[in-house]
């Protein structure tokens, strides 16, 4: 793989993280980016002891003028935006469709959905005009698929799959390929509020049909996948890293 620039957002825990490790490994120029600056000055300084130029930049997927900022930056830094993961989310109010709220429907909305949209139209704007570019959404076994009681974030995941496939169209003379990566159970964080016990997270992990949980480095590696080369074939499709969960 020749030097890449590599943009990702949410970047500073779990499958971000180690999309940005991952990345780095392989020689990499990496730009994190979350909206904490400790935790995000301290990966950018672990990146690049693994031997990656790496920055950090502050940035919410929610504020336009924010994302505008965060790709601008990338490119003036490096002269270019080879690949972009766009792996910031919110697992939301999780919970039956009767305590849902406008306001809890909003603040899933806002960051898994519009977060996407808006990083996608920024990134396309700086890799139409060097002609070339890797796009990768983050989304889940849960954007094709139901779960009874995440109406909210089953949906948000839903429409970036279905984003993902429609911007992959519309760019796919330019030279951008644009695809999804969909994990099925990880065990992050994330998924940890998610299930809320010990005891639903070890029952979510006897749904996959290889008997565990995924790692956060075993979806990276299928985000580099994406980026890479050996998928330059690729456009809108959604790759599942879900030890079989969604074939079930």
């Amino acid at each position: 793989m020749s030097t890449q620039v590599v943009l990702i957002t949410g970047a500073l825990t779990g499958i971000g993280r180690a999309a940005a490790v991952a990345f780095a490994k392989k020689g990499a120029k990496v730009v994190v980016s979350g909206r904490r600056d400790e935790a995000g000055q301290a990966l950018a300084k672990e990146l690049q002891a693994l031997g990656s130029e790496a920055e950090f930049i502050n940035a919410d997927v929610r504020k336009e003028s924010d994302v505008r900022a965060l790709v601008d930056k990338t490119v003036a830094r490096f002269g270019r935006l080879d690949v972009a993961v766009n792996n910031a989310a919110t697992e939301g109010a999780v919970g039956p469709i009767t305590d849902q709220t406008a306001e809890s429907f909003a603040a899933t909305f806002d960051t898994n959905v519009l977060g996407v949209v808006l990083s996608m139209k920024h990134e396309a704007r700086a890799m139409q005009a060097q002609g070339s570019g890797r796009i990768i959404n983050i989304s889940s076994t849960y954007g094709h698929e139901g779960a009874a009681g995440a109406s909210i974030y089953v949906g948000a995941k839903h429409a970036v799959e279905g984003i993902t496939k429609s911007v992959a169209l519309e760019l796919a003379k330019s030279g951008i390929r644009v695809n999804a990566v969909a994990p099925g159970p990880t065990d992050t964080g994330m998924l940890t509020r998610f299930t809320g016990t010990a005891e639903n997270k070890a029952a979510l992990a006897t749904q996959v049909p290889l008997g565990r949980l995924g790692l956060s480095e075993e979806v990276a590696e299928g985000i580099v996948f994406l980026g890479s080369d050996e998928a330059k074939f690729m456009t809108g499709h959604v790759l599942n890293v879900d030890g079989g969960h969604s074939a079930n």
